[in-house]
């Protein structure tokens, strides 16, 4: 079984070194259904691994030139207060509720489809967005909507795991439309960061983390994330692309169903 675990985390860090989302989105529903790990032990486990995968993948984009700084800062200022928010709420009432737990997950679902619609009609953006600059959001309001989008990026997280990558790509694609498919992966994995450690902070301080089983994933993802970061550039953007659709296509049936 330990085979298996680590060579599901290295498919799943190729898939996030590449695009940036992946990593909740897939190794969650992944640990449940396929291993039988409990929802909560699934999400806190989930969360560490991602923590520790996205710092291989940050480095790789990093030195490939495809993290923009000033968009991860502003994320990270409304993400990692809500996260601790959030942890802390989670503590007090002892957990969520199932049909909570469902919209949350349907939310979702929703928010990633809109990300596969905005990469496969992207040039139609772009160039609607050049015929009417007047439509895009700039200075001051594209800050403080990026910060309070960070702020339900972080809620969302740390209750489900899901959402740094999917919902983070989604943001990135719509607020920032200019950025190419290995800007939106690196940047997403690097705001990512932060907020998967704090959130993973929070499920350890729950209780709900099997430390075994996240050795077991991590020695598989490392790698593949660093060879998928490393991959990024070298893919024609058409091609990554449509990799990243099909891998939000995936993931948000795997959501609903």
């Amino acid at each position: 079984m330990s085979v298996v675990y680590i060579v599901s985390g290295f498919a799943v860090g190729v898939l996030v070194g590449l695009t940036g989302v992946g990593g909740g989105s897939l190794m969650t529903p992944l640990l449940t259904l396929l291993f039988g790990v409990s929802p909560t032990v699934a999400v806190g486990t989930d969360l560490a691994f991602a923590s520790a995968t996205k710092v291989a993948g940050t480095f790789a984009h990093r030195y490939r030139g495809n993290v923009h700084w000033n968009i991860v800062r502003h994320l990270c200022i409304g993400a990692l207060p809500a996260a601790v928010l959030t942890a802390i709420t989670l503590k007090y009432f002892g957990g969520l509720g199932d049909e909570v737990g469902q919209i949350i997950r349907y939310s979702i679902a929703g928010s990633v489809m809109l990300t596969v619609v905005a990469l496969i009609f992207r040039t139609r953006l772009q160039d609607w967005i050049s015929a009417h600059p007047e439509r895009q959001i700039h200075g001051t309001k594209l800050v403080t909507v990026t910060i309070v989008s960070g702020a339900i990026l972080g809620t969302l997280v740390t209750i489900s795991s899901i959402g740094a990558g999917a919902i983070g790509a989604t943001i990135l694609v719509l607020l920032y439309p200019s950025l190419s498919p290995a800007e939106v992966a690196g940047t997403d994995i690097a705001y990512a960061v932060p907020l998967t450690a704090i959130a993973a902070l929070g499920h350890w301080w729950l209780g709900s983390i099997n430390w075994e089983l996240l050795v077991m994933l991590l020695l598989g993802s490392v790698p593949g994330i660093t060879l998928g970061s490393l991959a990024s550039r070298a893919i024609p953007e058409k091609v990554l692309r449509v990799l990243l659709a099909c891998v939000l296509t995936a993931v948000a049936v795997k959501l609903v169903f």
